[in-house]
């Protein structure tokens, strides 16, 4: 009994003595909120894929805007952005050489199109000449230390000190070069005068019509001479034999012979006159390149009507800067002169003189 006393006096002491936690930390920092409260992450991590999502991707995953046709020739040029550069190569892989301002003047060499651009790059490129006031490099070893001549047949011209910058240029055996300064085994040189680079050919502008095509030359038939003409031969007089008297010839005027036409003058001998070849027909027509269906047809691109998709013109050039493969399936006024072929009497070919490429 006693023992059982005082085990019922602790159980009922133990609760007084050892206080609960809580009311052990009422002078300490207040409890954190409840993470039930608290806005639930992963709600908003994995919330549903939208449309604006899409539109967010990177951009060289987003399909690639086709391209406006743009037609450069030879010949001088004017930067219509700022701040563009120039590269050693037509591709975002060709090292900066330099950039222009909008304003300034190229000379283009030549339009590059690749066939096969990376994502983002443009097609369209124009090599132009190298700019101003800017040098290349050339290997030390090919060049004389005395005289500063190129020592082989042909030496390759640099944009950078070393094998992994572009070619920008070739220099000849025997050319002098300038040398400005010396970067371990590569000279830094004065650029010769056919150095290049490239430059996107979106920024780039040329006065004058979008396509330079040689003026058609139309060849008029030869005309055919006139048959000549047999002037008659008059028979002999018979001579009278001795002795024999001649009777008088009457003096009435002489006819001319039956049947025999008078010999022409002089001046109806003369070929007539060549007749002028009419003009060329210069006409202009809105409609979408395609290619021709027939493999007979005498060119392999026709101007089609949208409305009714008949075929106006088949398409034929002879300018070697105008490909008309980039026009396929674009909205076009084609301006030019129209003529017949004799195995296609119904659809006249237009010899293209200028395109203008509609939005």
């Amino acid at each position: 009994m006693i023992f059982g006393m005082i085990l019922s006096t602790s159980l009922l002491a133990q609760p007084v003595t050892n206080p609960p936690p809580a009311a052990a930390t009422t002078t300490g920092p207040a409890p954190e909120e409840p993470a039930a409260k608290a806005p639930p992450v992963s709600k908003t991590v994995a919330a549903p894929k939208t449309d604006v999502a899409k539109k967010a991707a990177p951009a060289e995953k987003q399909p690639a805007v086709a391209e406006k046709p743009i037609v450069l020739v030879p010949g001088p040029a004017t930067v219509t952005g700022d701040n563009v550069n120039v590269r050693g190569k037509a591709s975002f892989v060709g090292e900066i050489i330099a950039r222009l301002k909008k304003g300034d003047s190229v000379k283009v060499i030549e339009q590059v199109i690749r066939e096969k651009p990376k994502a983002g790059e443009p097609s369209q490129w124009a090599k132009i000449g190298y700019p101003t006031n800017h040098h290349v490099w050339v290997h030390a070893t090919y060049i004389d230390a005395s005289n500063k001549v190129v020592l082989p047949n042909r030496l390759n011209v640099r944009a950078g000190p070393g094998q992994n910058y572009s070619i920008v240029g070739l220099i000849e055996k025997g050319a002098a070069v300038k040398e400005i300064s010396v970067k371990g085994n590569w000279l830094e040189i004065e650029s010769p005068a056919d150095a290049y680079a490239f430059v996107a050919a979106r920024y780039l502008k040329q006065e004058g019509p979008e396509v330079a095509v040689p003026p058609v030359v139309s060849i008029a038939p030869p005309v055919p001479e006139p048959p000549p003409t047999t002037t008659p031969v008059p028979e002999p007089t018979p001579v009278a034999e001795p002795g024999t008297v001649t009777p008088p010839v009457a003096t009435t005027p002489a006819e001319e012979p039956a049947g025999i036409t008078p010999a022409p003058e002089a001046a109806d001998m003369a070929p007539p006159p060549a007749e002028e070849p009419p003009p060329p027909r210069i006409v202009s027509h809105e409609g979408i390149v395609r290619d021709t269906v027939s493999i007979q047809a005498p060119t392999a691109y026709a101007l089609v009507s949208p409305e009714t998709g008949r075929t106006i013109n088949y398409l034929y050039t002879t300018s070697t800067n105008l490909n008309l493969v980039r026009y396929r399936g674009l909205h076009i006024i084609v301006t030019g002169e129209e003529g017949l072929d004799r195995r296609w009497r119904n659809t006249p070919v237009l010899t293209i003189q200028k395109i203008q490429v509609l939005e």
